[in-house]
């Protein structure tokens, strides 16, 4: 019994001293953990896993506020962040594995191109970036504003507004220095005075941004406010810090600043685009008016005796592709304005259903001298050899947005961006729908005439079909990978629409048509919009076949570029509004609208009252 009595208290005791230890060890843990994070410690523990947030810092950053003191490095805050920034464009950084410290440098990217994307309300493209001498450029040009998103970038330059935030800003950027700086000074032993000052600094800001979004919402002593935090500040950079709550910071200061600008500039672009792709009120309520008016009171068809005009081939026929009322009344007028002998002048306007009574009202209701004008309903067309099963329908010029350097100096040249505006489906029906015309100049409706054209149909185009402007910027070798593998002269240049003189009696001998619908054919594909498929196939039915007229008959760019120069104006034969800023919207540039305004009938009842002149 004395002996069992003695194994039993031995045991008992060991249970006793063990629980002692595992008690103790609990209690040392516990202590050691809140000590372990308030120290920051846990920050240099590294998870085989993810890496979190806390694990963030990388050499850059180190790099970036290292070499400074961590006064210096708010004093020079600016400087750091552009250094930063810079370096950022040619560095990625892992995370959550064992090279999480080492930046990796980005291999050079070629600029890929983005495919078209349809369009169908305006006669405004897709946005086409070209991979133009892309292996040389080191700098990620798709970051660019112009490169991603064209003449919104000049708009948005032009319309710059005063920020009406300025103290809102500043007193968020002072609030984040200050929140930098508190855990640290609160660590540090007889601070405790500052410790509170900074607190209570840091809480009045927090309440008067709540309450404040711009700058007439602050209160009335704000500036004493802002002083004395600027003061605490300055304190509390006087004592040497450790930098991982100021490198945070600074880091969530620039990623907050970086995402809020690409929203704001995503946004403002994507209602840029909206705004361009809109019919304007008063244009909607003119072709309303118009249509309404033609079925309550049908016109008188005097005008229509002289619709065998329109078929002679004696005289200067005009063709233009619009749905835009006012858009062709101006091409028209400032034709027939300029030109000596009106007489011999046709217009053919060829639009589709919804505004084909709208367009027959109105050029039955206004004259312009002696010319002739006749709107075709294209979608009620009845052409010989035309498949029934396939459905006519309006499709207006395609532009494009290119952006390319410059061919002779492709690495110091910066980047350019032009609107390519380029032939559609519908323009190759034209031999079929005049056949018995053997010329034709068609001018696109984004274009006005300030010079008679009659000098273009006495050109000697030497066997070529389509008489154009070149756009020698832009050669087909440059468009290789977009072309495919068809066969063509890689030093040909590109070429525009807006004025193209057209024999449609080459044409129909080389059977330009069927050429362009082959290759149409040939290149559709799931991915691709009618549009692509209709430039690239443009490209190449005319490869060969383009005389090049003289620059300084037409003027292009006044829809995008705000620095051309007035003289250059002055001096055009035409001048072509290719771009997303059309003179009719109210993104037009203003200094360019009165060239097009001019031509408008302001006498006109409807555009009064639909406030068009306005």
């Amino acid at each position: 019994m004395k002996g069992g009595a003695s194994s039993y208290g031995y045991a008992a005791k060991r249970r006793w001293r063990g629980l002692v230890i595992g008690v103790l060890g609990l209690v040392i843990l516990s202590m050691l953990v809140p000590l372990v994070f308030l120290l920051g410690l846990h920050n240099g523990f590294r998870s085989a896993g993810y890496a979190s947030e806390q694990q963030r810092p990388t050499s850059e950053s180190r790099i970036g506020y290292d070499k400074y003191e961590v006064r210096d490095a708010w004093n020079e805050s600016e400087d750091v962040l552009r250094n930063f920034t810079n370096k950022a464009k040619n560095k990625t950084f892992g995370r959550g594995s064992k090279h999480d410290s080492q930046a990796t440098e980005v291999p050079p990217r070629s600029i890929t191109q983005s495919p078209p994307i349809r369009n169908q309300n305006t006669n405004v493209g897709a946005a086409v970036g070209l991979p133009l001498y892309a292996k040389d450029v080191v700098d990620d040009i798709g970051k660019l504003c112009e490169f991603k998103f064209g003449s919104y970038c000049h708009w948005r330059q032009e319309h710059r507004e005063e920020m009406k935030d300025t103290m809102v800003k500043k007193l968020k950027d002072q609030l984040f220095v200050a929140r930098a700086f508190y855990p640290s000074i609160a660590k540090l032993p007889r601070q405790d005075k500052l410790s509170r000052e900074l607190k209570l600094n840091i809480q009045e800001l927090e309440r008067v941004l709540s309450e404040s979004t711009t700058d007439v919402d602050l209160p009335p002593q704000i500036a004493k406010k802002l002083q004395r935090m600027e003061a605490a500040i300055a304190k509390a950079k006087l004592f040497h810090v450790e930098c991982n709550n100021v490198d945070k910071k600074l880091r969530q200061i620039y990623d907050m600043t970086e995402d809020e600008a690409n929203f704001h500039m995503k946004q403002s672009a994507f209602l840029y685009q909206l705004a361009v792709q809109t019919m304007p009120k008063s244009l909607h309520c003119l072709s309303m008016r118009l249509t309404v008016e033609y079925f309550r009171s049908p016109p008188n068809d005097m005008k229509l005796s002289m619709a065998e005009k329109s078929t002679d081939p004696m005289l200067h026929h005009y063709v233009i592709f619009s749905n835009n009322v006012l858009a062709s009344s101006v091409v028209i007028n400032s034709t027939v304005m300029h030109s000596k002998e009106s007489v011999n002048q046709a217009f053919h306007v060829l639009t589709d259903e919804q505004n084909y009574f709208a367009m027959k009202l109105w050029f039955l209701r206004n004259t312009y001298k002696e010319a002739t004008v006749q709107v075709l309903n294209i979608e009620s067309l009845k052409l010989d050899n035309h498949s029934k099963a396939t459905l006519l329908h309006l499709s207006l010029p395609e532009e494009f947005r290119v952006s390319f350097h410059s061919v002779d100096s492709p690495l110091m040249a910066p980047i350019r961006t032009e609107y390519m505006s380029i032939f559609s489906h519908s323009h190759y029906l034209l031999p079929k729908i005049f056949q018995n015309l053997n010329k034709v100049v068609v001018l696109d409706d984004d274009v006005v005439v300030q010079q008679d054209l009659s000098a273009l149909w006495s050109l000697d185009m030497g066997g070529k079909v389509n008489a154009a402007v070149q756009f020698c910027s832009l050669r087909l070798d440059q468009l290789k990978k977009y072309l495919g593998e068809n066969s063509y002269n890689k030093n040909s240049c590109a070429w525009m629409s807006g004025l193209n003189v057209i024999d449609l009696a080459r044409w129909r001998d080389l059977n330009l048509t069927e050429t362009f619908q082959r290759l149409a054919q040939e290149m559709t594909t799931r991915e691709e919009s009618v549009e692509a498929v209709a430039l690239r196939a443009s490209l190449l039915s005319f490869e060969g076949l383009i005389y090049a007229i003289d620059g300084a008959w037409i003027l292009s760019g006044l829809g995008h570029d705000y620095g051309i120069d007035i003289e250059a104006i002055s001096k055009a034969a035409i001048l072509h509004y290719n771009g997303n800023m059309k003179p009719w919207l109210e993104l037009g540039i203003p200094k360019y609208k009165h060239y097009w305004k001019k031509f408008l009938s302001r006498e006109d009842q409807f555009l009064s009252e639909c406030n068009v002149n306005s």
